[in-house]
Parts: C-alpha cells; structure tokens; sequence
C-alpha cells in the first residue's frame, strides 16, 4: 500500500528563502527578519521590495520603487467597463479574479525568466491590485471610480480611493502594518495554487488570478469575513459561552481558530489584537472585539490545550470593520497584500522550474463493461437524484 497523505499535509514541496515560520515557537520570518520587527519598522512598499529582491532597499531604491509603484497605480478604461459589466451581487474576489486575468492581455508577458520583464510585471500587480478592489467597490453601488492620488502613500492611497476621504495617518499606518502582516505565509494554500500554475511556466498575471481563486475560500482568505459574521452572530458578550457550547458540541467550526501550522497564538493575530485595542481604546460591553476577547477567554479555557488559538484572521477583519471597510471587501485586502509573496515564490519558481505532477492513489474499478445505452436503468441515491446503472 502507497504511503497517502491528504492534501500533501507536511509533503515538502519545494525550498524557499523567502520566508519561515516556526509553529511551536510563534515564530515567522520575511526573508530572515521577524515580523515583530517589519511591523515596528517597516512598510508595506518596502516589505514588498524585501519579499521580492531578498534584501532591504537602499534610501534611493525604495524611493524609485515608490515612485513606480505610484505611476502604475492607474488601470486601463477598458478594465473599469469590464468592472461596470459584472453583477453588482457578485463577490469582490470574483471581480479581482477576472481583471487580473484581464490585466495579462494589456501586458502580455513573452519571457517570464526575463528580470526587467518580471520586476515591471510586479510593479504593476503590486500598484493595480489596490484601484481594482476600490474601482469594484464603487462602481457596484453606482459609483464612479476614484483617480489615484499620486502624493498620497500606498495605503493613504487605497482608503481613499475606497471612501474618497485621506485618512488620519494613525489609521493608515494601521491599515499598513495589517498589509505587512498578510504579505506572505510560506506554502499556503493559494502560494502552492500559484506555484502550481507558475511551474507550466504561465505568465504572473495567470499565476496571481490562480491563488486570487485559491484565496478566495472560506477555510484560507474568506475566514477573516466567516469571523466577523460569526461575531456578529453571538450578538453579545453574555452569549458566548453558550456559542461555543452549541457549536463544539455538534462538531462546529469557530472561525478565526487553528492553524495548521502554529500550535502557539499566531504571532500577526497577537500583533493585530494589539492594533484593534487602539482603535477600541473606550469599547462598551458589546463591540466585536469585546466579543472577541470572550471567545478568546472561553476558548482557551475549553479547548487551548490542544493548541487552538487565534490565527491571523480572527482579529484582522475586526479592524477593518471598525475601519467602515465592507465585510466583502476583506478578502480581496488580503490578496492586495498577499500578491508581494506570491509574486516572490513565483518569480522562485521560475529560477529552478520543475513542473508539479503529483501522483494520485486510483481506487475505482477495473475492467468494468461497457452496458449499450438501451439496457441502462436508473437508480436513485441516498439524496434521492437519479443517476444510472451500467
């Protein structure tokens, strides 16, 4: 019998420099240097330019950087009409996934083992990601979008494209630091997606349309809104324990809890439950992050010492609802993060190339006969749909 492993848990896939996370420990790394760190120190832009180049910029690089970023923010016309054409109802993630892919036949990619090719191609992703998701945001409410501001930062910039208001520079150094924390996870879900479609050699518009869908998924980059519905749903501090009662008792899922690597509080949720009692610093008995910490409470006294705790997304939502920023458009903050890492495990890919073709274990029958389309039945299965016997 062929050793099986569901979902590849804990098959090694490929070797990385670009980041490391220690479960046991809570520790995580960009490329060597803590996120305890990035997040006191550094931005986004520059975290971006670290996870790409494998090394801080230089004073001048990153204000070359900046201002390239800040040149490409702007999309093309014919991408906002594609915007105006989608459902209004649709998901945002579902919008994000198309014009990316859109993107790709505005800038086709003929080499993409070529360096001047690849850091352009990254530039624009990086800079177009943020005025996608606002374009989005706006023009399903009959809005038009809003023009990019070049004075403004990267994430003074998405704010207020999203709510037309600069933001106050706490609240924006806030929303930077949360873009840090998302920037990149090692062999995630939506990296592995990427990977995948890299390693046929597909251009990086493909690729980050293809994690974009990965990410999309209430188990990976949906739980942060899974969350805040949840939270929304207890309704009050009183009605926790009877939550958590109703819930572990039938088998239930509490969002926002476990990881399948940290076995200790992960490190961006401690950062994040921090960045939330800022901006809740005189709470009443029922806001969601009061709500939260009694999850939180009554989740270690019940189940934490089986190493469930809080990961990333349980408290990163919370702050950007108390941001006024749609429960919807969460997901898609995390892929205008989350494209730095990709791009770097993508732009890996590319430098040591072997395409992924994992191997499956077969468990249906053999030699099963062909029954002529005129001696076929129908049964019904146990949900009482018809399918047929032959």
């Amino acid at each position: 019998m062929r050793d099986f492993f569901p979902g590849l848990a804990g098959v090694p896939a490929a070797k990385s420099t670009i980041s490391f996370v220690d479960g046991l420990k809570g520790i995580l790394e960009y490329r060597g240097i803590s996120i305890e760190t990035l997040a006191r120190q550094s931005s986004f832009t520059e975290t971006a330019f670290l996870l790409l180049f494998n090394r801080l910029p230089t004073k001048p690089e990153l204000t070359q950087f900046h201002a390239d970023l800040t040149q490409h923010r702007r999309i093309k016309y014919k991408i906002c009409d594609l915007l105006k054409c989608l459902p209004e109802s649709g998901h945002p993630m579902d919008a994000l996934q198309s014009a990316v892919a859109a993107l790709g036949m505005f800038y086709p990619v003929a080499d993409v083992t070529n360096e001047s090719t690849r850091y352009w191609t990254a530039v624009r992703l990086i800079a177009k990601l943020p005025t996608i998701v606002a374009a989005f945001a706006r023009v399903r409410r009959g809005d038009e979008p809003i023009v990019p501001r070049d004075d403004l930062s990267y994430a003074e910039n998405f704010l207020y494209m999203l709510t037309e208001k600069i933001p106050e520079p706490a609240l924006a150094n806030i929303f930077d630091i949360c873009l840090i924390l998302h920037a990149e996870h090692t062999m995630n879900a939506s990296t592995f997606s990427g990977l995948v479609t890299a390693s046929t050699l597909a251009d990086p518009y493909t690729v980050i349309a293809s994690a974009i869908g990965t990410l999309e998924g209430p188990l990976h980059g949906g739980a942060n809104e899974a969350v805040i519905h949840m939270l929304e749903n207890i309704g009050s501090v009183e009605q926790v324990p009877a939550y958590l009662e109703r819930t572990l008792g039938t088998k239930g899922k509490i969002m926002g809890f476990g990881h399948r690597i940290y076995k200790v509080k992960d490190p961006r949720a401690i950062i994040l439950q921090d960045l939330v009692q800022q901006l809740d610093a005189h709470p009443d008995t029922n806001t969601l992050f009061t709500i939260a910490r009694a999850v939180e409470q009554e989740m270690e006294k019940r189940i934490g010492q089986k190493g469930i705790r809080p990961n990333v997304d349980f408290y990163s939502g919370i702050i950007y609802h108390r941001m006024g920023i749609e429960t919807d458009l969460f997901t898609p903050l995390f892929a205008i993060s989350r494209v730095a890492g990709w791009l770097a495990h993508c732009f890996e890919q590319y430098q040591d190339n072997h395409l992924f073709r994992p191997d499956q274990i077969y468990e249906g029958p053999h030699n099963r006969p062909y029954q002529p389309l005129e001696g076929r039945t129908t049964l019904k299965n146990e949900e009482g749909k018809v399918r047929g016997k032959g």
